[in-house]
């Protein structure tokens, strides 16, 4: 199981179309929610970017159903969408959303430390990535 310790995140990978997108989306909510806009950009800037056509199954990236387990004892599924596709009452949650943000680029078996928005650290393990063949819209961001 691929763990981080000393308050190292794991190694992540993005495809370049997420990294331009959710740059995008970054830029686009640095003023109106800084903190969240930074967590999304410390995410992209650890990345290591691959071509989309290169990028493995198992890993999370937009559109992925994935489950997680929790150091509290959870165990969701959920698949990971952009703001305006979220319902949390289906599963459907955000990368603008702590865990959304922690979850991007991850590989099953890796886990990751992530700060809820009430301020608790948990600890959340991937343990199945799945990819949704559907084509997915890239949406559009305009900076404010």
């Amino acid at each position: 199981m691929a763990t981080t310790s000393g308050g190292r995140k794991p190694a992540i990978t993005m495809m370049r179309s997420d990294h331009e997108s959710l740059s995008r989306l970054a830029d686009s909510r640095a003023a109106s929610d800084p903190d969240l806009s930074d967590q999304l950009f410390a995410e992209l800037d650890r990345a290591r970017v691959v071509e989309d056509g290169r990028m493995t199954s198992g890993v999370v990236r937009m559109g992925s159903t994935l489950r997680f387990t929790t150091d509290a004892g959870e165990d969701r599924t959920v698949t990971l969408v952009f703001p305006g596709e979220a319902d949390i009452a289906i599963g459907k949650v955000s990368i603008l959303t702590p865990i959304g943000a922690a979850l991007i680029g991850l590989s099953a078996s890796q886990s990751i430390d992530w700060t809820s928005r009430d301020g608790r650290v948990h600890r959340l393990t991937v343990e199945h990535v799945e990819q949704n063949d559907v084509a997915r819209p890239q949406p559009e961001f305009r900076t404010a």
